[in-house]
């Protein structure tokens, strides 16, 4: 099964409260954003958005440059019909962020929760890695939570890569600053913890 149908498959099965990345609300996500955004005209992007509930958040607090971007059109589909009219203020793109061309110089700050860890081919970091580089304007800002090193070793059937502070800042390399960094244990719906690292890093 190739990439996106397996996501299309775990959308189309499960409720957006089944799946063992669910939160009501991404807290930690939220406030490393809003470190981040310099105003409401902040241009984001929330990579791997899936049926999160981030972007609700994210125009209540009055953000108007909001794209979600995931591999799934099941879960872009969930996200519009619940957010109703509020859903024609974001822009949706339906892609692989591996093969997607991205506007260059187009993002504010990347938000990027559980996607680069199911990256476990070089080539496809490398990708990812070019995207953000071409992506986010210079100053901009990235976001990447991926599990820690105490986390699982696969999710949804996956393999993941686990990461630290240090390990996720080698991934990107010279141009991206860390900023700060925190460890969140995740409680997922099923009462299970996972811990995940969250990175933020400067671009340039």
């Amino acid at each position: 099964m190739d990439r996106q149908s397996h996501w299309e498959k775990i959308y189309s099965e499960k409720a957006p409260d089944q799946v063992s990345w669910y939160r009501p609300h991404l807290e930690t996500s939220l406030a490393m954003i809003e470190f981040c955004a310099s105003g409401p005209s902040s241009s984001i992007i929330d990579v791997g958005g899936g049926e999160s509930t981030l972007v609700d958040d994210l125009l209540a607090r009055g953000y108007e440059n909001i794209t979600v971007l995931d591999i799934s059109q099941t879960a872009i589909d969930a996200n519009r019909k619940r957010l109703g009219r509020a859903s024609d203020h974001v822009h949706w793109l339906v892609a692989d962020i591996t093969q997607i061309a991205l506007e260059p110089s187009a993002y504010d700050v990347w938000h990027d929760r559980a996607v680069f860890h199911f990256l476990i081919a070089p080539g496809d970091r490398a990708s990812y890695n070019h995207q953000v580089s071409r992506a986010v304007k210079q100053g901009g800002h990235v976001i990447i939570a991926a599990f820690g090193l105490e986390g699982p070793p696969k999710c949804s059937g996956l393999d993941v890569v686990r990461y630290d502070a240090i390990s996720l800042q080698r991934e990107f390399g010279e141009p991206f600053r860390l900023l700060r960094s925190s460890v969140e244990l995740h409680r997922t719906p099923f009462g299970t913890v996972q811990q995940f690292i969250y990175c933020c890093f400067q671009v340039g």
